[in-house]
């Protein structure tokens, strides 16, 4: 599905870096958000704060020291675009309210996660919207979705060492 006219995102992790190619045309307010934070430079020092093997690993939103970052305002989830959450897509992590995205994000890590993807316009049915995927980088993602983790100032599922992303930038 590779378009050398979409946008492409690279983050350079402690583990290594992936590539993540966005798809405008699918989810255009998500990712001129993901981009604007990426050039904004707000990822650099973020951390995978949330890793769950046979699920997702989630970053952009806390430091290292696991203090939560100040976000510009949610955006319109965009769910309902006919992408789906399978291995390597980029989604927009949210709370329970569906138009909750700010600059969190995950990385799906098993081939489907059809529970997460947009069913209806109803609160339980939004689902997660899927702006991009990985185009490069899935042995860091394996690596990243393998460490050792722990609950940590609250947080469940963190990273006992770490993952830290050190750059995200344009490709």
């Amino acid at each position: 599905m590779a378009d050398t006219d979409n946008p492409a995102v690279v983050l350079e992790t402690s583990q290594g870096s992936m590539t993540i190619e966005l798809y405008p045309d699918k989810a255009p307010e998500t990712v001129r958000n993901f981009l604007q934070y990426v050039d904004d430079g707000f990822y650099n020092g973020t951390v995978f704060h949330r890793v769950i093997e046979n699920f997702m690993i989630q970053g952009g939103g806390f430091a290292e020291d696991m203090t939560q970052k100040d976000t510009r305002p949610p955006i319109k989830n965009e769910a309902d675009n006919g992408l789906g959450n399978e291995r390597g897509a980029i989604a927009m992590a949210r709370t329970s309210d569906p138009h909750s995205a700010t600059a969190q994000f995950f990385i799906n890590t098993v081939e489907t996660n059809d529970f997460l993807n947009h069913r209806a316009k109803t609160s339980q049915g939004w689902g997660y919207c899927v702006f991009g995927k990985l185009t490069d980088g899935s042995d860091v993602l394996d690596e990243i979705r393998s460490v050792e983790t722990s609950t940590r100032s609250g947080h469940q599922d963190v990273p006992v060492q770490p993952v830290v992303i050190r750059t995200a930038r344009r490709a």
